[in-house]
């Protein structure tokens, strides 16, 4: 559905008039921007965020430095239009940006994710966050919506992690954490020149968490890296990286209504109404990079190549994965930067190809060994251990792409980016389905057999950005962008018949960046064509589907100001009104299924309303605090609209830290007045309630001495 004409002058109109509030009452004389953060993400090259014509979230290390950094969700929650929470509070996250990977069950769908400019997401959009150092972030960069020249077919933008250099000469440190629940953490940087020219750096990392307030909720993860720096001559460098991780993830299950009302009184879980007890994931990843970057005149070549092999026991909803050999993606972008002039003005074009696969070989999955049956279905799993074998998939993906940008400076005032990128996914699955689990049934029941799927996606992801700097401290910007969302592979085995997504973002905002204050405002409409949504059928089945149209419209403000004795005020609101404009759900009812129409309701889960405030204060002796509170309004519940969950209000996290010389000692304090509240609540076709138990009070003492 393309935007109307008087729609768009409606979001102009709204911008226009934020800009006549704030923007005029504090366009004063100012010195060169302080608030100012440099991005990579949008046009693959180092640019003022305040320059980029697209809704882009810097969180600095000045943030990171003052988060736990457990999980992605210690570094993300409170930006405007972003979605994070945990499971378990390990490396899992749910994570969804402007409604992109609200069908993932786990992991992260529909998002990009990068690590020094390296792809952690495979080439059918899925990522796993056990490999990702979270106490090795720098800072990390949010590109939101589609036409990201990062982003292969993913519609929801980009997530890029920034590590620590190798290169980088500030002190090496060793921490160590300990807190409630069982909380361990440490993690150790240790570096050396090898010579003039050469760096090296080890990093080792070990966090630990019982969470014992809630059943079946352990998880531990040991990494350690290793990463190598080399200056050839004056103009080119060569840095490699190898990590290894361990990752063991325990997944608890949801609560009924009943459960959750004793989850709201006493702050713990003690059982979960799901039959399967024991899900979890358990992996080894093995990590390789390696990226060469030179300078040849006006040409910068950025050549980059990546390699990961992992393998898991993967206990979940009716059956457990297991890889009997490890599964490979390996890939490479060829990237160049040419600098030239058009018209007399400076310009830059960047350009490059993708080549990346995934390859999984003998890939099993397992009946449950250990279950109860009553009523002649399984109602209970008494263990994580696999029986009978039931069945077998080879499968590899394929990904081709090209991405070309021009970035044309018009005038001191007039920059453009107008970019393309298209990557050509191809998939090959073979299964032998020996036994399936039965949703309908609740047992084991015969597969299908022998069976390949083929599919071949072309995904087209278009941009034209256009950003006008009003001031020295002011920039509007406008972009027209669109890209196509590839299914995953465990969705194209559920439905070979998916197509690919088409989403479409229409987008005007303003951004503003001086010496004591920052903001961003922003509206867009997004509307999307053949949108895969989740249907949640009873007992656990996930059954996936194109949706005929979905309509996305949002507002998102965010901003910081500096005061006097170092103090920061800061805050970020995101609307979000998304509604099916075509959607047909099927509802099973025992072993048949009706069609039900959905248009006009609203998707679940993603609330109209999202808050976020902060103080933060830091003190020539040492001395530093922030206080955040977060709210996350009410949502529907499912696709019928049948019943709404009030999310939550001001939940409180604290820091409070001291640093002198070489010593720095921190306490974080998350949900400070330890409400009892779920993260997330959803309803089946059946009508079925399952409650997701957010975290009570946790806390974390840390110690860093740096040398």
């Amino acid at each position: 559905m393309h935007a109307s004409i008087p729609t768009i002058r409606l979001l102009s109109c709204a911008v226009a008039a934020l800009l006549a509030g704030p923007a005029n009452v504090l366009h004063a004389a100012e010195e060169a921007p302080a608030l100012e953060e440099l991005s990579v993400t949008a046009t693959r090259e180092a640019r003022p965020t305040r320059d980029v014509p697209q809704a882009i979230s810097v969180i600095s290390s000045e943030r990171i430095e003052d988060a736990k950094m457990v999980n992605v969700k210690d570094a993300l929650q409170g930006t405007p239009g972003v979605l994070v929470d945990s499971k378990n509070g390990g490396y899992d996250a749910r994570l969804i940006v402007r409604g992109a990977g609200l069908k993932a069950p786990y992991g992260i769908h529909e998002i990009m994710v990068l690590r020094d400019g390296v792809p952690m997401t495979d080439p059918d959009s899925f990522t796993r966050l056990d490999f990702i150092d979270t106490q090795d972030i720098e800072r990390i960069e949010i590109a939101k919506g589609p036409g990201n020249l990062y982003s292969t077919g993913s519609a929801g933008g980009a997530i890029h992690i920034i590590s620590r250099s190798v290169f980088d000469e500030r002190p090496d440190s060793v921490r160590v954490g300990a807190g409630n629940f069982g909380a361990e953490n440490l993690h150790l940087r240790a570096s050396t020149k090898l010579a003039e020219s050469q760096a090296l750096a080890l990093t080792f990392s070990r966090r630990i968490q019982d969470n014992d307030w809630r059943v079946w909720n352990r998880f531990d993860t040991t990494q350690l890296g290793v990463k190598h720096g080399a200056a050839i001559g004056a103009d080119a460098t060569l840095e490699t990286e190898v990590s290894y991780s361990e990752a063991d993830l325990q997944l608890p299950g949801s609560m009924s209504a009943a459960q959750f009302s004793t989850f709201e009184r006493t702050g713990e879980q003690t059982a979960t109404q799901d039959p399967w007890k024991h899900s979890g994931r358990y992996s080894k990843i093995w990590f390789f990079n390696t990226k060469y970057e030179k300078e040849a005149g006006a040409i910068t070549w950025k050549p980059r190549f990546y390699y990961t092999q992992w393998t898991h026991y993967h206990p979940v909803t009716g059956l457990i994965n297991e890889t009997e050999d490890w599964v490979q993606t390996y890939g490479t972008d060829l990237e160049g930067h040419y600098r030239h002039a058009l018209g007399g003005r400076p310009a830059t074009l960047v350009a490059g190809i993708t080549v990346r696969e995934d390859i999984a070989d003998d890939s099993r999955k397992y009946q449950y060994r250990d279950v109860q049956i009553a009523g002649g279905r399984i109602v209970a799993t008494f263990s994580d251990e696999k029986g009978a074998l039931a069945s077998v998939t080879s499968s590899r993906n394929t990904l081709t792409g090209v991405f070309v940008q021009e970035s044309i400076t018009l005038s001191d005032r007039w920059l453009i980016d107008a970019g393309m990128r298209i990557d050509r996914s191809r998939f090959r699955i073979e299964e032998n389905e020996i036994t399936q689990f039965n949703y309908a049934s609740g047992t084991y029941t015969a597969g299908a057999g022998e069976s390949t799927i083929r599919r071949d996606y072309t995904l087209p992801a278009p941009k034209l950005g256009v950003s006008y700097r009003l001031s020295e401290t002011t920039s509007l910007f406008a972009v027209v962008a669109e890209a196509r969302q590839v299914p995953s592979e465990s969705e194209i085995t559920s439905n070979p018949a998916l197509d690919a997504a088409r989403s479409r973002n229409y987008e005007i905002g303003v951004k503003a960046r001086a010496e004591r204050y920052a903001y961003d405002v922003s509206a867009y409409l997004n509307p999307v064509k053949d949108e895969i949504i989740t249907v949640r059928q009873p007992d656990g089945q996930s059954v996936y589907l194109n949706a005929g149209e979905t309509d996305k419209r949002g507002l998102e403000a965010s901003g910081a100001l500096r005061l006097p004795r170092g103090f920061e005020l800061g805050a970020a609101y995101a609307y979000s009104r998304y509604r099916y404009e075509e959607f047909t759900e099927p509802v099973r009812v025992g072993f048949a299924t009706t069609n039900v129409d959905r248009s006009g309701n609203y998707l679940p889960y993603i609330p109209k309303h999202q808050y976020s405030v902060f103080t933060a204060w830091r003190h020539a002796s040492g001395f530093r605090a922030r206080i955040e509170a977060n709210t996350w309004g009410e949502y529907y519940v499912d696709n019928a609209n049948s019943e709404t969950y009030e999310g939550y209000d001001w939940v409180t996290n604290l820091l409070l830290g001291y640093e002198t010389g070489a010593h720095v000692v921190a306490l974080n304090v998350d949900n400070v007045f330890d409400e009892h509240y779920a993260m997330e609540v959803k309803k089946d076709t059946s009508g079925k309630l399952s409650y997701y138990a957010a975290s009570p009070r946790s806390y974390l003492l840390t110690y860093r001495y740096n040398f």
